[in-house]
């Protein structure tokens, strides 16, 4: 039997050592999945709602166990992994009061003896492949809906959050849901692959541009509905009119919050020349103030990288930066010692007199690290941050609100934001452009994302 270990990125210290699947097993519950789907599906949504209802309730019960898990597992703080627990809870909420109405059969026309209906329809089988960054919100925005909707679940949480997605399946399976309808896989790639080998009615991915583009051309021939929520290098413009202080402490938890793991982390910020010493004083202030340190701390708003290997990436990026003639303003290295030992620890970095040549504005850094630019105009500004190959958000702090609809509207992204940044709310999709994916989650659309729309053709005789 193979196996996962599970290590605490604060640490290093293996948490546990669960056994993995591999291809067999994979088929295996792919075609007990198929088998299980259509009772499911035929189950009255009353009663679908009903078991995603005491879902919900089971995690308001274990709450704090389950944080602590996440914590243990991805090294996100304690008070952060609470909110991104917390924070399904309404995304629950809109689901349940939304997939009645979201998926209810039209009625188009109904003259003449002739009547034309919509009819959602499950997919069928959905394979989910979830991110370790926000496994609560991330699989949640997968996974609720498609059991709602009817369809069966196959489920791969991130290796680095296996013990949430196995609590997620717990607790799913405690509240009424069929294990074979919603199946958690445990392992890593090869697990992946072996998911993309069966046969699916839909896959959902979400992780970084090159995994997603590799399942494209995987899944491209066989014609399985696809959906994948890739990076960003998401980008703000602090307008001459803005607050800088304001702006400042706004855009300083935007682009470190979740340790800057984050897709719709503030990446690139671009400030007028009019404001720019005083947003950059302000940053500077508020992010040296951030606590980095115990993840069991309440206080603590730093942890370690979930992923060891990212820190190469920052590293790098700050090497290159630096060298092509950058500021480095805080940070910028490592942390060792006692507290930090045999984790994966990086200071709180902010870089400023940043171009385009360095890797830090172009590539996502995905850790807590970002740069700063100054702009002499709103024509600059819009050209850089529409100057990449992702476009997942973008935002502008501005009191003018004629003016920030003017910038917005010229923006690449699917998201877009005015005096706030790093904000998801249920009732909006969630989509990209270019790099950042195809399809959407959240919203109703994002409900209607797991069925299949049929065509009725009714003439009465």
């Amino acid at each position: 039997m193979t196996t996962l270990d599970i290590h605490n990125p604060a640490t290093g210290a293996l948490v546990a050592q669960l056994p993995a699947d591999d291809t067999a097993s994979v088929t295996a519950k792919a075609i007990a999945a198929r088998a299980a789907q259509p009772a499911w599906a035929a189950t009255p949504l009353a009663e679908r709602c009903a078991c995603i209802a005491r879902f919900r309730a089971a995690i308001v019960a274990e709450l704090p166990a389950l944080a602590a898990t996440l914590t243990r597992e991805t090294g996100k703080p304690i008070s952060l992994a609470r909110n991104e627990i917390n924070g399904l809870l309404p995304r629950i909420d809109f689901f349940l009061a939304e997939v009645g109405a979201s998926t209810a059969t039209q009625t188009l026309l109904d003259a003449g003896g002739m009547a034309e209906q919509i009819q959602h329809l499950p997919l069928g089988v959905v394979a989910n492949i979830s991110a370790w960054n926000y496994p609560w919100f991330v699989g949640g925005n997968v996974f609720i809906p498609a059991l709602l909707t009817g369809n069966a679940v196959l489920y791969k949480p991130s290796e680095f959050a296996a013990l949430t997605g196995l609590a997620i399946a717990r607790l799913l399976h405690g509240a009424g849901v069929p294990q074979d309808v919603f199946t958690p896989l445990i392992g890593a790639g090869d697990v992946g692959a072996a998911l993309l080998a069966q046969r699916i009615d839909g896959l959902f991915f979400t992780g970084s541009h090159a995994t997603g583009a590799k399942i494209a051309q995987a899944l491209g021939p066989r014609l399985v509905k696809l959906q994948l929520e890739l990076g960003g290098k998401d980008p703000t413009y602090v307008c001459d009119d803005a607050d800088p202080a304001s702006a400042a402490a706004a855009l300083a938890d935007g682009a470190m919050y979740n340790t800057g793991q984050g897709c719709c982390s503030v990446e690139r910020i671009y400030v007028h020349e009019a404001v720019f010493d005083a947003f950059v004083a302000a940053l500077v202030d508020t992010v040296r103030g951030f606590k980095v340190g115990d993840t069991m701390d309440e206080s603590t708003y730093i942890g370690p990288l979930t992923r060891a290997a990212q820190m190469d990436v920052l590293d790098a990026q700050v090497a290159d930066a630096v060298d092509k003639g950058a500021v480095l303003l805080l940070g910028g290295q490592r942390l060792s010692g006692p507290g930090y030992d045999g984790g994966n620890w990086y200071a709180p970095t902010v870089l400023a007199q940043v171009d385009h040549r360095m890797a830090v504005m172009v590539d996502e850094s995905f850790g807590p690290i970002v740069g700063i630019r100054k702009v002499s105009s709103d024509a600059q500004a819009v050209a850089l941050m529409n100057d990449s190959r992702y476009g997942l958000t973008a935002g502008v702090f501005t009191p003018d609100e004629a003016r920030a609809r003017s910038l917005m509207a010229q923006l690449h992204a699917g998201t877009v934001y005015w005096n706030c940044c790093d904000r998801v709310s249920p009732r909006l999709p969630w989509s990209g452009v270019g790099d950042s994916g195809i399809g959407l989650t959240l919203s109703t659309y994002g409900i209607q994302a797991f069925t299949r729309v049929k065509a009725w053709h009714l003439r009465q005789a």
